[in-house]
C-alpha cells in the first residue's frame, strides 16, 4: 500500500496528517512542503515586528506519529492514472489517496509586481526590517493583512499610509459599523488612510495613483488578496474555479484526490466559498481526514476570522451579504457587535470588536447559533440585556 500523500505542509495539511493518526489510520502518511523549515503558523507574521515563527507541531511529534516529512521540495505533476506525483527533484511519490492542501499566495495586480508581499516567515522578516521609527511605509490594501501591518508599523513609530481601492476599509469583510471603529482607531494612531485610491503602478518604494499623483516610501507592501495555488490540480485535469472544486466530503473531480484549506472551493449554506482562514484550515484538515477514512459527516463549521490591531480584537463568524441590512446589538467608541439574519430569521453572520477579548464570549455563542441554524428574533438579539446563553439553550 502506498498510503496517503498530502501536498502542502501548512495548517491544513499538518492538521490532516495528525487527524488521520488520531482517527486510527495506521498506513503510510507522507507530508510534502515547499519550505525547508518545519511548518509554522502564519497569522502571527502580520501582527508584530519581531516575529519568531511558532511551530504548528514540534519536530519530534512527526516522528512519533510516523509521518514521513519531505520539506524543501515541490510537486511538479500529478499522474492521476498511475496515482503518482512527480517531484521537482526528479523523484516520484505514489499514493492511494492524495490530499491537496496547497494553500494560496499573495495576489499582485498588474503594475504591482515590485511590491513586497507577506506569506512566509522570510517575507515577514524583510517587511519587519523596514519598520523603523519614522520610516515611511506604504500599504496597498485596507483588508486584514494591510491593517494589521499598519498597526505593527505604528507600534514602532513608522509613518504609515494605507491605500484602499474601495470606498472604505474592510469593505468585503465586515459591515460599515465595525469598519468605522477600526478606521477611527487607525486615524487616532496616526495612520493616513486614502480610500477610492486606484493604484496605477507601484514598486518597493513608489505608489502612483496617476501621472500627477505619486508617493515615495521606504517600503511599499501589497495586501490585496490571495490567489489559490491550484495549478497542480488544473494540470491534473481536476475541476478548478476560484480554487479546486470539492464536494461535501472535500473530494475533487478525481475519486482518489481530495482538497482542503485555502486552495479549495467548497459549498456552505447553499453557496460556494473559498476561505483564507486559519480556523477554516484547521477545521477542514480534520474534516477531510475523516472523509478520506470514510467517516465524514456534513461539514457544518462556521467561517470564522479574527484580526488583532493595536489592543482591539475583531472577530467575524459567518459570511455577511453586503447588500442586506445589519442590526446592532451593542455599539460604543471601540466596542460593537452587529449581526445579520436572512428572510427566514436564520442568523447568518455576526461581527464584533472590542479591546482584547471584550466580545469573545458573545461571539462564541453567536457562532454556535449560526452553526445550529438558529431562527432568532432580531429585536431580542439586538437587546444587550437579553442573555445570549438562554437564547442558545432555546435554539
Amino acid at each position: 500500500m502506498n498510503g496517503i500523500v498530502i501536498i502542502g505542509a501548512g495548517e491544513c495539511g499538518v492538521r490532516a496528517a495528525f487527524a488521520l493518526r488520531e482517527k486510527g489510520y495506521r498506513g503510510a502518511i507522507t507530508l510534502i512542503g515547499e519550505e525547508r523549515t518545519l511548518p509554522y503558523e502564519r497569522p502571527p507574521l502580520s501582527k508584530g515586528v519581531a516575529v519568531t515563527p511558532k511551530l504548528i507541531r514540534s519536530e519530534a511529534s512527526y516522528a512519533d506519529a510516523e509521518i514521513k516529512c519531505m520539506f524543501g521540495v515541490s510537486a511538479d505533476r500529478i499522474d492521476v492514472d498511475a496515482r503518482s506525483i512527480r517531484l521537482a527533484d526528479g523523484t516520484t511519490s505514489p499514493y492511494d489517496k492524495l490530499l491537496l492542501a496547497t494553500g494560496a499566495r499573495p495576489r499582485l495586480f498588474h503594475g504591482m509586481e515590485g511590491c513586497a508581499t507577506l506569506r512566509s516567515d522570510l517575507d515577514a522578516a524583510a517587511i519587519h526590517s523596514a519598520m523603523r521609527p519614522h520610516a515611511k511605509i506604504g500599504m496597498i490594501g485596507g483588508g486584514f493583512i494591510g491593517l494589521e501591518l499598519a498597526a505593527a508599523a505604528r507600534k514602532v513609530n513608522a509613518d504609515v499610509t494605507v491605500f484602499e481601492a474601495g470606498p472604505r476599509i474592510l469593505n468585503r469583510a465586515v459591515p460599515q459599523e465595525i469598519a468605522r471603529i477600526v478606521r477611527e482607531r487607525h486615524v487616532a494612531e496616526g495612520v493616513n488612510i486614502v480610500t477610492n485610491a486606484n493604484v496605477s503602478r507601484a514598486d518597493r518604494q513608489t505608489v502612483e495613483l496617476s501621472a500627477e499623483s505619486a508617493f515615495t516610501f521606504d517600503a511599499v507592501i501589497a495586501g490585496v488578496g490571495a490567489v489559490p495555488n491550484a495549478e497542480l490540480a488544473e494540470g491534473a485535469g481536476l475541476a478548478v474555479n476560484n480554487g479546486i472544486i470539492v464536494n461535501a466530503a472535500f473530494l475533487t473531480s478525481d475519486p482518489n484526490i481530495y482538497a482542503a484549506g485555502d486552495c479549495c472551493n467548497f459549498e456552505w449554506h447553499g453557496r460556494r466559498l473559498r476561505l483564507e482562514s486559519w480556523k477554516a484550515a484547521q477545521d477542514q484538515g480534520a474534516h477531510v481526514a475523516a472523509a478520506i477514512l470514510g467517516m465524514s459527516e456534513p461539514y457544518t463549521k462556521v467561517p470564522w476570522f479574527w484580526s488583532d490591531q493595536y489592543n482591539l480584537t475583531l472577530q467575524v463568524a459567518g459570511i455577511f451579504d453586503q447588500t442586506r441590512p445589519v442590526q446592532t446589538r451593542a455599539i460604543s467608541d471601540e466596542t460593537g457587535i452587529v449581526f445579520q439574519c436572512d428572510d427566514m430569521g436564520l442568523l447568518t453572520a455576526v461581527a464584533g470588536i472590542g479591546p482584547d477579548n471584550a466580545v469573545s464570549k458573545d461571539l462564541r455563542i453567536l457562532e454556535k447559533l449560526i452553526e445550529r441554524h438558529a431562527v432568532v428574533d432580531p429585536h431580542m438579539l439586538a437587546d444587550p440585556s437579553q442573555n445570549l446563553k438562554r437564547l442558545l439553550k432555546a435554539a
